[in-house]
């Protein structure tokens, strides 16, 4: 029963949080993009992160990621999170982007990564992903204490290859 509560409130998080804003999304073909110019300082890194979280009440909760890494500085920081309820009629893409940070450590891990998606807005608007320093490839949803989800469901996402 907890569990069930944890995956609603998670999906309700998510909810929440991608119905404000909806925007299109430029299409990638692979993990990593260069966006190759005449200007070498232009280049943008986009890692996609794609997988079907559990859902309370519907097929689950098909959820793509992409992190835009810039030029390095926080400013070019970028993310497009999209996400659709499988099994829902009708079916909605929910959209969100914004800005994201980033934070050393998750758990036990000293050099983990969490993704803190829009920290520049209200503790409330931001969501955690996070993967371990052994095991880049996975990223997980994370709660608002910016821990793994404990749960028999998986919470991860995988790095499209």
């Amino acid at each position: 029963m907890k569990n069930l509560i944890l995956a609603f409130l998670v999906a309700f998080q998510l909810l929440s949080c991608n119905s404000k804003q909806k925007e299109e999304t430029p299409e990638h073909s692979a993990n990593v993009v260069d966006n190759d110019t005449t200007n070498d300082e232009s280049k943008d890194e986009v890692a996609v992160y794609e997988g079907l979280l559990p859902c309370a009440d519907c097929e689950g909760i098909e959820t793509v990621l992409k992190i835009y890494r810039g030029d390095g500085t926080m400013e070019s920081h970028k993310f497009e999170l999209s996400t659709i309820y499988k099994g829902k009629a009708p079916e909605k893409k929910l959209e969100k982007k914004g800005n994201f940070n980033l934070e050393r450590g998750l758990g036990n891990d000293p050099d983990g990564t969490i993704y803190v998606l829009n920290y520049d807005k209200p503790q409330s608007e931001q969501i955690f992903y996070g993967y371990s320093a052994d095991n880049p490839d996975k990223i997980f949803l994370l709660n608002s204490k910016r821990e793994k989800i404990k749960s028999k469901l998986d919470y991860s996402l995988s790095l499209n290859e």
